[in-house]
């Protein structure tokens, strides 16, 4: 049975959960500098999907001065090609239903083209953050 869980930085449970499965596919298998990992953390609104009650994915979203940052897309390695990272970005997108502004991510290369398949669009050059090449991709309302 798959769960998906909207929390706050104030749920010390679930955000444990949640920095395991990111400190797994960010600080250690992708090789991201840790400390840069867990910024914007508490202004943010987090998420977790469950599948038979174990944490397998998460990300967030916060709010900018340019309009809703999707971020911290992580599913663990052998949980993927499971359907959790649409999931979860669904989920999030229909938090997010009565915003009418710019809702936006920096997303990795490799991972664009699943984005494209949800509606997002590429802007601009692609650019290096934390030691990995992304675009700046922003949700296509039409």
């Amino acid at each position: 049975m798959i769960e998906i869980k909207k929390f706050s930085y104030n749920n010390q449970k679930l955000m444990s959960l949640s920095h395991s499965i990111r400190k797994t596919v960010f600080v250690v298998e992708q090789k991201c500098p840790a400390e840069l990992e867990w910024e914007y953390e508490k202004e943010s609104t987090h998420f977790l999907i469950f599948y038979n009650q174990k944490p397998v994915a998460t990300a967030r979203h916060r709010k900018t001065k340019k309009g809703y940052k999707l971020e911290r897309f992580a599913v663990l390695k052998e949980e993927r090609g499971k359907g959790y990272g649409h999931k979860v970005l669904k989920a999030i997108l229909e938090d997010l239903k009565n915003f009418s502004g710019l809702i936006y991510m920096h997303a990795q290369c490799d991972v664009v083209p699943f984005y494209e398949k949800l509606n997002f669009k590429k802007i601009g050059d692609i650019f290096e953050e934390a030691g990995i090449l992304h675009y700046k991709m922003i949700l296509s309302k039409s």
